[in-house]
This record gives C-alpha cells, structure tokens and sequence, in this order.
C-alpha cells in the first residue's frame, strides 16, 4: 500500500502561483512514477504533469510553459510549481503514484483562480 497527502492547494488570482506537494508513504518502489491530475467540476480527470525516478517528464499541452514538476526522491515527495495561473486551472488537483500495475491517488487538494 501507497499513501499520498497533498498540500498546497489554495485561492489566488489570475497570473498568481501556487506550488503543490505531495507526499508518498508506505510501500515505495525504487522505481516509480509520480504525478498531478485534475479535475474540474463535470469534466473528466485529466493529466497535468508526471516525472519518473529517472527524471522523465510528461506535461498537458495546456500547461507546458507554465507549470513544472518536480521530484525529491529521497523524500519521496512531488511538487508542483503553477506560474501563471488562469481561471481554467481552477479544479481539484489529485496526486497519483504508478508503479506497474499499481496505481494509488491521494486524495486531492483544491485550486481556485479568481478573476
């Protein structure tokens, strides 16, 4: 078992930043990939950012430039810094931990931007 708790997550207006955090416990593999989803109200969930161990990235285009993650290993902890910020980031932000077949999801942490 994997568990996650994020943090960070908050008000701010357009063009602001905010960094988010999250935290992995438990059964962690030495090779993992961590990362950021979010999900709107009556939308889907969708991929914002993911990084491996190794330092492999992903990005949504809708963030590329903006956003950048990044990872402290030892501390198996992911973060996310949010440049930029426009009212279509607004949505809840769950941070999720692959491994394999595993798959493990914190429990989200939510994110206003106000015009």
């Amino acid at each position: 078992q994997v568990q996650l708790v994020e943090s960070g997550g908050g008000l701010v207006q357009v063009g602001g930043s905010l960094r988010l955090s999250c935290v992995a416990s438990g059964n962690i593999a030495s090779s993992n990939t961590m990362g950021w989803y979010r999900q709107a109200p009556g939308k889907q969930r969708e991929l914002v950012a993911t990084m491996s161990t190794s330092g492999s990235t992903n990005y949504a285009d809708s963030v590329k430039g903006r956003f950048t993650i990044s990872r402290d290993n030892a501390k198996n902890t992911v973060y996310l810094q949010m440049n930029d910020l426009k009212p279509e980031d607004t949505a809840v932000y769950y941070c999720k931990y692959s491994r394999l077949f595993f798959n493990y999801w914190g429990q989200g942490t939510q994110v206003t931007v106000a015009s």
